[in-house]
């Protein structure tokens, strides 16, 4: 089986031509069909190939989107959503060509209610972006997947990220949405209300969808106050074992941990080097806790009983923001740190997502497998959820370096499969996944392809992705 199975799809020649003329008619210089312009709205970083689009449309507003669907569906042309091309299982691709709609323009902040604790915002904005306009309220929005992705591709891939142990995922911060229908109409999917038996729950079908059941126009999100205080820091253990131990107690305890985050041994070596750091070279866990002075304190005072315990090294950790952003920018700079070991070689990203009392099993079953096939693959998981990544460094260009990759990813997959997990717990299915949900799902995909026949008849919708609608 193909893991990368990415195929181009059909293409209908004589729409996309009359689309290019009509958009370019209404548009004017916010349509671009020039080769880098498609170039930049197909790229990945993963080492699927890119798929371009025969025109990118800059839209300003929700009629603008309007206009483009009206448009595309009327002469059954794709449509692909772009945010800041942060995916990385080739969901902005185009294997069927078509319109990319780009929202970089449409992020701007409708509407921040303090007092509720949200906000509605433009699918373009940048969750940096809201964060920045948010300060003066005393309020954030906490889903962190480590890119300054889209608030629309972060709802659209049902992101999480460092922070989801304590906020949850995107499913969980999400209220409501606007979309755009295959109809060229704007729906919304809910109200303001936290709580509500209205209906279908419209809202967690299009999170998580991406962007196959329509394009969205607007995302109404759950804020949080910003803690009084933060302390976080780090702890090495003897094994991978010993510090999933440590997490599994630490959550059973009930500490409110905010971030606690695994670094392999090869990670750490990573992240020392490219960082500038000196922590020991073994699996480590990076923490976070949010509260009050007395109570990150007590946190971390517990936290520092259980590594004990567990056989770790000592809990060093820091309230000093400084000391604490260099921390985390390690952690988020992981993928350029594992690149750096490497430079001359392709890298590809993957996850996957076990129950947490499988993780410490998965994870080393995943190290053995790296070290028999002489791999160079350092992890970095979500401790918390079960979540890990894998970045292997591999030459695309040799036939064989590629298959052996190819084997070892369908390995991992069917791995946490076999231990009730999921084949991605935040990266998505994309073109990259398909077969893997698949297995993971079996029947369900029945489902979700009638789904979509009924919202998207004419697949015109990111066709390609999370699966073939006419299969």
């Amino acid at each position: 089986m193909a893991v990368r199975d990415v195929k181009a799809g059909f293409r209908n020649e004589e729409g996309i031509g009359t689309v290019l003329g009509i958009l370019k008619q209404s548009f004017g210089e916010r349509f671009q069909t020039g080769q880098s312009f498609r170039e930049q709205h197909a790229h990945t970083t993963t080492y699927l190939p890119a798929q371009l689009p025969d025109g990118v449309v800059f839209v300003e507003s929700a009629e603008d989107v309007k206009t483009v669907v009206k448009t595309c569906a009327a002469h059954r042309v794709p449509i692909i959503p772009f945010g800041v091309g942060s995916s990385l299982e080739g969901q902005v691709n185009a294997p069927s060509g078509g319109i990319s709609i780009d929202f970089s323009r449409m992020n701007r902040v409708l509407r921040v209610s303090p007092a509720d604790l949200d906000v509605t915002v433009e699918p373009g904005i940048t969750r940096e972006e809201l964060n920045r306009e948010l300060r003066d309220t005393g309020l954030f929005f906490p889903i962190d997947p480590g890119a300054n992705a889209s608030i629309g591709g972060m709802a659209a891939t049902r992101a999480s990220g460092t922070n989801a142990v304590r906020y949850g995922t995107m499913k969980d911060n999400v209220l409501s949405l606007t979309i755009v229908a295959a109809d060229g109409e704007e729906i919304r999917t809910a109200r303001r209300a936290r709580k509500s038996s209205a209906g279908y729950d419209l809202t967690r079908l299009f999170v998580g969808s991406e962007g196959t059941l329509g394009v969205i126009t607007s995302i109404t999100l759950r804020l949080q106050g910003i803690p009084e205080k933060i302390g976080g820091g780090v702890c090495a253990f003897p094994s991978v074992a010993a510090a999933c131990d440590a997490v599994i107690m630490t959550i059973q305890m009930g500490i409110p941990v905010a971030r606690i985050e695994l670094l392999d041994e090869v990670q750490m070596r990573a992240c020392n080097a490219y960082s500038k750091l000196s922590y020991p070279e073994k699996p480590t866990l990076f923490l976070e806790f949010h509260g009050t002075e007395e109570t990150v304190a007590l946190q971390s005072a517990q936290f520092s009983e259980i590594a004990t315990e567990c056989g770790g090294d000592e809990f060093r950790w820091t309230a000093n923001a400084e000391e604490r952003a260099k921390l985390w920018n390690a952690r988020h700079n992981a993928y350029w740190a594992s690149r750096a070991l490497a430079p001359e070689l392709d890298g590809l990203s993957t996850d996957v997502c076990v129950p947490i009392s499988r993780l410490a099993e998965c994870v080393a079953e995943t190290q053995a497998d790296i070290v028999a096939e002489g791999l160079l693959a350092p992890i970095v998981g979500h401790a918390g959820d079960g979540n890990f990544h894998v970045l292997v460094l591999f030459d695309g260009k040799d036939p064989t370096s590629v298959e052996k990759v190819e084997g070892f990813i369908e390995r991992l997959n069917r791995r946490a499969l076999a231990m009730d997990g999921t084949c991605t717990g935040e990266h998505g299915i994309g073109q990259g996944k398909m077969a893997f949900l698949e297995e993971e799902l079996g029947g369900a995909v029945d489902l979700m392809r009638s789904i979509k026949k009924s919202l998207d008849p004419d697949n015109i919708f990111n066709p390609g992705n999370i699966f073939r609608a006419g299969k």
